[in-house]
């Protein structure tokens, strides 16, 4: 993967972060976006660079097209045409239907669905041209199960599952694959806020008996970017430890 590059939206942390520096010991070169935490972006690239590879970390709200279109050409310009894409930026607005606010709705949908709308489309050019992508897109568990207070994070995480199959059937034939993770109960920043008692009980409902790793995700993740996963495509593949069986 020497001189391919591979871009990882919301890559400051947790999921993120993961995927990056494992794209990095592969050889990819990297690039991240975030939208807050420029110290976190930093630690991050200063892993990437560990591994001989190219590093580059973009301020950027990908619910934003002019964002978008400013990250595309400035990893185009200092790392190379992406050979890569993980869509895996996301936010939670969590609250019960009855007092969520439209606000709370179009916030989460916008950077969860439409940022993955914005990127695939501003990538897939270059990629046709070359005859050759991989783009992961991170969805979530709650996206096929739906979750109490949940429904605006749930409903755009369904809509990604929608969105790489149907990205699957266009670009397959121009030798670019479009799949999916669906973390469970990850230890992310997002994770770590509930309550204890939440925590439990989500553990309890997972057969493997404990809470994943960022890297657990990324393990997949890297696997699906590699040739290895040449053959798969539209696919959705759970990494949470058992819980929806």
């Amino acid at each position: 993967m020497r001189d391919k590059a591979a871009l990882i939206t919301g890559g400051s942390g947790g999921i993120g972060r993961a995927i990056a520096i494992k794209l990095s010991e592969m050889g990819f070169n990297i690039a991240i976006s975030y939208l807050n935490n420029e110290e976190a972006a930093r630690e991050v690239i200063a892993e990437v660079e560990k591994n001989n590879v190219k590093g580059l970390s973009i301020k950027a709200d990908v619910s934003k097209e002019e964002d978008v279109k400013r990250i595309i050409e400035t990893v185009n310009k200092e790392i190379g045409n992406i050979d890569v894409l993980v869509n895996n930026a996301g936010i939670t607005r969590d609250r019960l239907l009855l007092r969520m606010k439209t606000e709370d709705w179009d916030t989460v949908m916008n950077t969860n669905l439409k940022g993955v709308y914005l990127c695939t489309k501003a990538v897939i050019r270059s990629m046709m041209k070359k005859k050759y992508g991989k783009i992961v897109n991170v969805t979530s568990v709650v996206g096929i199960s739906g979750n109490a207070g949940q429904s605006n994070y749930s409903a755009s995480k369904a809509g990604i599952i929608g969105f790489t199959k149907s990205m699957a059937k266009e670009l397959g034939n121009r030798g670019i694959n479009v799949n999916a993770v669906a973390p469970g109960f990850i230890d992310t920043a997002m994770t770590n806020v509930l309550d204890e008692e939440i925590k439990d009980e989500m553990l309890s409902s997972i057969p493997l008996n404990r809470v994943g790793k960022p890297e657990d995700v990324a393990n997949l993740v890297a696997y699906l970017c590699s040739n290895e996963a040449d053959y798969i495509t539209g696919q959705v593949i759970h990494v949470d430890g058992g819980m929806l069986i």
